[in-house]
């Protein structure tokens, strides 16, 4: 049996939006994003970013940033880093809009609150007011010896330390899906060596964009029907589209050319519908990937269950299933390729499974209240500075539209050595022997 949620897991943060998407901006830095659209009911619309770390005994969230979008909500994203900045592409209605995430170094001398926005001038009625910390400034002041109380406040002046901070700049805007009523940008990708951008929507074209220049280099007519999700081969060769019109298929970025098309049999004779996609590279072959997918019954299927599928996107065969008992809503692939992650439509729940075997690993039953919208591992490989260390073996965050960010880890698993086991199989087989012998049998 798989193990269960550890009792330390779970809840990591809570806005107050909806979420929709979630993206790791740094090793250590993860970016949500939502709202609740144009509606005057008060629900904002925007981002938050979080500072992940462990503090020996669990995993633990600091927020950093806030930053709203003003009516339009953001209902998908991506980020690239590279050495010199950090591009946000958001999907907001029909248009995809670029924001610059600007990084600087706080050196922790304001009084203000660290997620107050940068240029904001202290309230002069709360001058001389005890300032209550964050969480990462309490473990620093507790780690330098100042007192802290249980609220988390302290008499002491402020220590210079030095915290990364971020700044979100609007920058270019260009639209993305022309369905003729309400058009919507349901996906966007960026290209692992960042040259492309893809984007898909309502009315089913795949577009190919220069990167970060915003240039269209291919306007494919791939579906009939709303793209569902896309994503880019390890080696930015390829990409991958599904779409409500039940195919999949792997096209060729410069030739847009199709390359394979997606096909199996689905069992019991049902309709599938394929829902997320994604690549992973093959853990310890860097020339090697494998592609998974989520497949869902189609409309009335009875007790028809979720799929989790793995392909061998060279020959586009189907290597790999496993069945789930619900339908399923997100998925994603750790960076080394080791691990999936995939969370349910109706009960919230999120599994772990191992990438090449497909075996489950670890169930969080009703993680979230509502099902989930996204999932994104903390990375265990440094792109930008040291990752995240803890005790587990694996985490994956979750979002949902319940408002909340959980975090679930997987703890190591032991595992006897072959040659101990083979020792320990040799000396029973003997022991056993020497038993017999003295017994007279």
């Amino acid at each position: 049996m798989p193990p269960t949620r550890k009792p330390s897991d779970g809840l990591l943060a809570r806005v107050n939006f909806p979420l929709y998407s979630v993206e790791m901006l740094t090793s250590r830095h993860v970016l949500v994003a939502g709202g609740g659209g144009a509606s005057k009911t008060g629900v904002a619309n925007g981002f938050e970013i979080y500072e992940i770390y462990h503090n020996g005994e669990k995993y633990v969230a600091d927020e950093v940033l806030r930053h709203e979008t003003g009516p339009t909500v953001v209902m998908n994203c991506a980020v690239k880093t590279d050495e010199k900045r950090t591009l946000l592409m958001a999907g907001q209605e029909s248009h995809c809009q670029m924001y610059f995430v600007n990084t600087r170094i706080d050196s922790g001398e304001h009084a203000g609150s660290p997620t107050a926005p940068a240029g904001n001038k202290s309230d002069p009625t709360t001058e001389g007011l005890r300032k209550r910390r964050s969480i990462s400034q309490q473990r620093s002041l507790s780690a330098e010896g100042e007192k802290v109380d249980k609220n988390g406040t302290t008499d002491q002046p402020n220590p210079a330390r030095k915290q990364i901070r971020f700044d979100i700049k609007t920058a270019d805007s260009v639209q993305t899906d022309f369905t003729e009523s309400e058009p919507l940008q349901r996906v966007v990708r960026i290209s692992p060596n960042g040259r492309f951008m893809a984007t898909g929507g309502m009315d089913g074209h795949l577009r190919v964009w220069s990167f970060p220049k915003l240039t269209c280099l291919s306007d494919i007519g791939a579906h009939t029907k709303e793209i569902d999700d896309l994503d880019f081969s390890p080696d930015s060769k390829h990409i991958v589209s599904i779409a409500k019109d039940g195919l999949g298929i792997i096209w060729s970025i410069g030739s847009e050319k199709e390359v394979k098309k997606l096909t199996w049999n689905p069992p019991a004779n049902c309709r599938y519908l394929l829902k997320r996609c994604r690549y992973g590279v093959v853990e310890g072959q860097k020339d090697k990937c494998r592609l998974f997918t989520l497949a869902n019954p189609f409309a009335k299927s009875g007790k028809a269950k979720g799929l989790l599928q793995q392909w061998d996107p060279d020959s586009g065969r189907l290597t790999a299933v496993v069945e789930i008992d619900e339908s399923l809503a997100a998925l994603t692939v750790r960076d080394d390729g080791r691990f999936v992650a995939v969370g349910t439509m109706f009960s919230g729940s999120v599994s772990i499974y191992i990438a090449f075997s497909l075996q489950r690993v670890l169930h969080i039953p009703n993680a979230h209240a509502m099902f989930v919208t996204g999932l994104e591992f903390l990375p265990v490989t440094n792109f930008d500075g040291p990752s995240i260390t803890g005790d587990t073996e694996a985490a994956v965050l979750s979002i949902s539209v319940d408002n909340r960010v959980c975090i679930h880890s997987l703890p190591y698993r032991h595992s006897l050595p072959a040659w101990v086991a083979i020792f320990a199989i040799i000396t029973i087989l003997f022991l056993t022997f020497c038993f017999c012998s003295y017994v007279g049998l």
